[in-house]
């Protein structure tokens, strides 16, 4: 059986257990000789799938309150990649059924947090290509998070690749704060103290999640991050070989299983002058 084979089987077998998924998800950086150096890693994955578990995205079809079938298919993607490569490592030989395990094979091989979100969004970014359709079928208001995870998920990594696009005049602190090891990863992705615990979002409108969102995430989601969308987009696209991923964005703004038409939805109704501010403070640097 191939390593791919065998990947697919281990993950359907955990596929209606969430908490089964999860340990799987942490026994994929649980082997060699120096098994300590994925620590950090495995509690950043482990940490976001214990909130989708609380949000109920990752229960099965069958639950009294199913799943997300975009969520869970993006979990699954991560998985089978994670545990191919483990196998595929143990093994030492085969060759990777995609080119998202082979960056996971080198991650494993060279762990570092630039392999790591290599790897890491290499696989999120093929999820969120191939399960289009999922996501159409999903509220407004969880398109829009859906959204804002990308976003996210590829700031966090131009963190530690070009700090300087990321920070500006403050990329000095670029590979500090950028590290899964650190907090400042998790802050990213701070809207989940917004959003409601339980999953579908049924009862909140998307102008609801925005106003609720603590003045910091808003900062910098309009004071960093907005400033530099396309550019992180092109340096995410280069960096993961997917050029697919510029359809994406349009013209500054998230695109994902987004009508042309609400646009609007992504721009500030307001701006402090703190995120001003800041926006200035961490310009990306030209080039």
């Amino acid at each position: 059986m191939t390593a791919a084979d065998e990947a697919e089987r281990i993950v359907a077998g955990v596929r209606d257990d969430a908490e089964a998924r999860i340990r799987l998800a942490a026994d994929s950086y649980a082997f060699g000789r120096w098994r300590y150096r994925y620590r950090p890693y495995r509690r950043a994955v482990v940490a976001f799938m214990r909130w989708q578990q609380r949000r109920g995205v990752l229960n099965a079809p069958g639950h009294d309150v199913p799943g997300s079938p975009w969520w869970r298919a993006i979990n699954e993607a991560l998985l089978r990649d994670t545990v191919e490569a483990k196998l595929l490592v143990l093994r030492g030989a085969g060759i990777p059924s995609r080119p998202s395990v082979a960056r996971w094979i080198s991650f494993f091989d060279s762990p570092s947090a630039q392999s790591w979100y290599t790897a890491h969004n290499a696989s999120v970014v093929a999820g969120y290509l191939a399960h289009r359709g999922l996501a159409w079928r999903e509220t407004p208001a969880e398109r829009f998070f859906m959204n804002v995870v990308l976003v996210r998920v590829l700031y966090a990594h131009a963190l530690v690749l070009d700090s300087k696009l990321a920070l500006g005049r403050l990329s000095f602190l670029g590979r500090l704060v950028g590290h899964p090891r650190m907090k400042s990863p998790q802050a990213l992705l701070a809207m989940r103290h917004v959003l409601p615990e339980n999953y579908p979002i049924d009862s909140i409108e998307i102008g609801d999640i925005i106003a609720a969102e603590s003045p910091l995430g808003r900062m910098l989601d309009y004071g960093v991050i907005g400033a530099r969308i396309d550019a992180l987009f092109q340096t995410s696209a280069r960096a993961l070989d997917e050029p697919h991923l510029l359809n994406l964005v349009r013209e500054g703004t998230p695109a994902y299983a987004w009508p042309v038409d609400q646009r609007h939805e992504w721009r500030p109704r307001t701006r402090s002058k703190l995120a001003s501010f800041i926006g200035l403070l961490t310009l990306p640097s030209p080039g």
